[in-house]
């Protein structure tokens, strides 16, 4: 049968036409081409700006807008978390790491210390409970000779004069050693450190209260909020890396510096998916290559080809920043979407061509009867998916919007590549002769026994589809963005690590009252919620409980303040602790007993007395040790002593910024009750508070709120592609049954990838859905060209060079993509997994089912 129909003379024109005038038509597009890559180099902008992927009037996008204008300082933060062996350690590193980054110029817009400062230095023991301050005094007043003598002399003669006067008491019998037993302990394990060459700091606040530091008693938090370059593709890869410069040159033994935060983590997700590009690219380019030369089996045939794909590519991204201004991490995905396609429309007509050539023989007409031939169903295809990308443009997620028109474009620019430019480099590269048939005649009888068995096999695939459809309230959407990133990576562990704290965890969430008494009220209701942990408010940070712990503390001073208030003695001389630390050294020796204390004291004479004899670098490695920790506690305690009455109005101003605003509304601070990465019971915790605050606002909300965002804009998308590719069938077919049963495999096709995401993996997310434009796009276009060669009269549809072409399309889109699936990026492997398994559904649903479906369906009217 003879094509016949609008179409095909149109596409018979236009490939006629590009024939004629070859080398001008190369010429006009070489020109165009130029100018396209022009535009592209010139205007290119790819902003990593992940808000704008959606609308900003969206209900939650609006309150998080809001609350970043009341509290902007709380934006776009990198939290530095500083662990030490020590928290005097981690205090005075996190100290230094903050006022250096004050200093740097340009590259933050605020540095600051939540958990620290002079006015949390003076009065920590007021946020401590009533017996913990209690006990707190009771030892600083046991230590009262330990920490006077050392406040006079905070040296390493001051620390050896203290243990040597402390040995001979307890020779006198004044005391026994039993007291001593742990800072003896430490100082033994700092000084043998010293001696081997390295610095070990011990716990002094440890050695005075007698309490083990909790873990997150060792941890402190720098907060920067950077000035970020979105046009770059690690927004705050700048800040960072000064960050690391100078961290690394506060590295110590026993710091540990982590950033984390939203920042950190989207840049180093997209220094994830840099780092796995190459491979990817590497791969996926060595596979298509394979897989074109087993498809054309000529070079003279995929140059072209190749050349049409960057071309087209060239000239889409040019359109995408003329009709978009830039693009986002999602609409950049239009170069993955053309080059499958555009390699589809490509295979189609090369295929086609070979298999006219083997009949005409010459190649002039071989190519223009391609065209005839193949041009029909490349078009159809082509407007499919044309309209199938554009179905996304009226969607609330601007990312697949965008995304869409871009794609959609890109395939109208594919299919007139293929009628015009693709003909011409054909024609000038000149393939040789086919001398073999094109086809696979080995299929034919697969093609007769499908139509023998059109009923059965019909019956089956209806079988396999209500199966699938049977295991759909299983399937399940993963919304957590953290299970899309490399949970291995610093700042997603780290992140992780802080979910597990009530003080630490990132799972906030934020709203803001008319004023403080609101606040409190507000957060009063929400901490009675059994999802909420703790809630807070400004109102909190006033200590209970203040006259008696002041009393206490005023107690401790009355004791402990004359040592401070004592003139410190000068520095010694390296000699002078040399000779401190041997008189020290024999006497400790010297300790009589088997008890632990004594063994201990044994051990810190002989390491005394090797560093007596050392060199003054072994001495000044045990100060470097000791003495820094020294002085911060003895800061501290005598800061702590001095506490005063905490009211609202004395409230560091740093502080009442992160909870009041200028016009005096309040924010309120929500933990949930359920630590540590649940995703479920943060759904839970969002919509209990959301129940009770509306206004509320957080990751937890806009992740799930962002996610039904998503999930709305492709239902939305598919019903609507659905609707205009089944209008679009109907015109050109002129048939609602031939039209149905064009979807049928790719309906099937979807219900196959859905089972088996649920069965074997990965679950549908964030990520790999992008995968659903292309299935239905590809899908598409390969029902329509056995529809279309079916209703052209070809019945032997498996051994054609039609099937030659989509085999090789949807193998070599397969196993390009299916390259994605070793990237180190856990979203993009997932999505290379569930494109390369729903393209293979759907080549092995429009061969084996479509065929039978026609015999059984389609009429001769059809």
């Amino acid at each position: 049968m003879q094509p016949e129909g609008w179409v095909s003379r149109a596409v018979a024109w236009l490939v006629g036409l590009s024939l004629a005038h070859a080398r001008l038509v190369l010429l006009i597009y070489a020109a165009l081409t130029a100018a396209a890559v022009q535009v592209t180099i010139t205007r290119f902008e790819l902003t990593s700006d992940v808000t704008l992927l959606f609308p900003q009037d969206l209900p939650w996008r609006a309150t998080e807008r809001q609350l970043a204008a009341a509290f902007p300082q709380r934006e776009d933060i990198i939290a530095i978390v500083v662990d030490g062996r020590t928290a005097a350690q981690a205090d005075r590193v996190a100290a230094a790491l903050a006022e250096s980054l004050a200093a740097t110029q340009g590259l933050f817009r605020r540095v600051a210390r939540p958990d620290a400062g002079p006015f949390f230095e003076r009065h920590a023991a007021l946020y401590l409970t009533l017996p913990e301050v209690q006990s707190l005094t009771e030892r600083l007043i046991e230590a009262q000779p330990l920490l006077g003598a050392l406040a006079v002399d905070p040296s390493l003669r001051g620390l050896a004069e203290l243990l040597r006067n402390a040995m001979q008491g307890v020779a006198r019998g004044d005391t026994t050693l039993a007291p001593l037993e742990v800072p003896l302990t430490a100082f033994a394990d700092a000084a043998e450190a010293a001696v081997a060459g390295r610095i070990l700091e011990p716990d002094w606040a440890q050695m005075i209260t007698g309490r083990v530091p909790h873990p997150l008693e060792t941890r402190r938090f720098v907060l920067a909020q950077p000035r970020l370059d979105f046009a770059a593709l690690a927004a705050g890869a700048a800040a960072t890396d000064a960050i690391r410069a100078t961290a690394s040159g506060l590295s110590e033994p026993g710091i540990r510096i982590r950033l984390t935060g939203p920042i950190p983590m989207a840049d180093e997700e997209f220094g994830t998916l840099a780092d796995g590009a190459v491979q990817n690219i590497i791969l996926s380019m060595v596979l298509t290559g394979l897989l074109l030369w087993m498809a054309l089996r000529s070079w003279r045939l995929i140059i072209p080809l190749l050349v049409l794909v960057v071309a087209g590519l060239a000239w889409t991204a040019a359109f995408g920043l003329l009709a978009v201004g830039r693009f986002n991490p999602l609409s950049i995905a239009f170069a993955v979407l053309f080059i499958g396609l555009g390699v589809d429309f490509g295979i189609q007509y090369a295929v086609q061509y070979r298999a006219e050539r083997r009949a005409a023989g010459a190649l002039q007409p071989a190519l223009l009867r391609a065209g005839l031939v193949a041009g029909p169903g490349m078009t159809l295809a082509a407007m499919a998916c044309m309209l199938s990308f554009f179905a996304f443009i009226p969607t609330e997620y601007l990312g697949v919007s965008e995304l869409g028109l871009i794609s959609g474009a890109g395939m109208l620019i594919g299919w007139v590549m293929a009628m015009t430019l693709l003909p011409a480099l054909m024609l000038v590269a000149r393939p040789r002769a086919e001398a073999r048939e094109v086809g696979y005649p080995g299929l034919a009888p697969l093609d007769a026994w499908l139509v023998r068995r059109a009923g059965w096999v019909a019956g089956g695939a209806a079988l396999l589809g209500v199966a699938c459809i049977a295991l759909l309230p299983a399937l399940r959407f993963d919304t957590d963005p953290i299970n899309l990133r490399d949970k291995s990576s610093e700042a997603v562990a780290t992140y992780i690590e802080l979910m597990g704290a009530m003080e630490t965890t990132p799972n906030t969430l934020d709203m803001v009252a008319p004023d403080l008494a609101a606040a409190q009220a507000l957060a009063a209701r929400l901490a009675q919620l059994p999802e909420v942990g703790r809630a807070l408010s400004l109102a909190d940070f006033i200590p209970a409980a203040q006259p008696e712990k002041l009393a206490l503390l005023e107690d401790a001073n009355m004791l402990l303040a004359p040592a401070f208030l004592a003139q410190p003695a000068m520095p010694p001389s390296d000699s002078a602790v040399a000779a401190a630390l041997a008189q020290a050294g024999l006497v400790l020796r010297g300790a009589l007993g088997e008890d632990r204390a004594a063994r201990q004291a044994r051990r810190l004479g002989q390491a005394f007395l090797i560093l007596a004899a050392a060199q003054p670098a072994d001495r000044e490695r045990l100060a470097q040790a000791l003495l820094p920790g020294l002085a911060t506690v003895l800061r501290q305690v005598q800061a702590m002593l001095s506490a005063e009455t905490v009211a609202l109005e004395t409230l560091p101003a740093e502080l009442r910024a992160d909870w009041l605003t200028a016009d005096g509304r309040a924010r309120v601070e929500v933990a949930p009750a359920t630590l540590g990465h649940d995703g479920a019971a943060l759904a839970r915790f969002a919509a209990a508070v959301q129940a009770v605050a509306p206004q509320a606002s957080g990751a937890a909300i806009s992740t799930r709120d962002s996610s039904a965002t998503v999930q709305r804009a492709f239902l939305v998308a598919g019903v609507i592609a659905t609707v205009l590719v089944l209008a679009l069938l109907l015109i050109n077919l002129r048939s609602l049954r031939l039209s149905l049963l064009a979807l049928a495999p790719l309906a099937l096709a979807a219900l196959l990838t859905a089972a088996h995401c649920i069965l074997f993996g990965p679950e549908l997310n964030l990520a790999n859905i992008i995968a659903l434009p292309l299935l239905f796009g590809m899908g598409v276009a390969y029902d329509i060209y056995y529809v279309a060669a079916w209703a052209r009269g070809e019945r032997q549809l498996l051994a054609s060079p039609m099937n030659r072409a989509v085999i090789y399309s949807a193998v070599t889109n397969a196993a390009a993509f299916g390259a994605l699936a070793v990237s180190p990026h856990p979203g993009t492997a997932s999505m290379g997994v569930v494109l390369s398994v729903s393209l293979v559904y759907s080549l092995l649903c429009v061969m084996l089912v479509l065929p039978p479906l026609l015999k059984v369906f389609a009429t001769k009217r059809d």
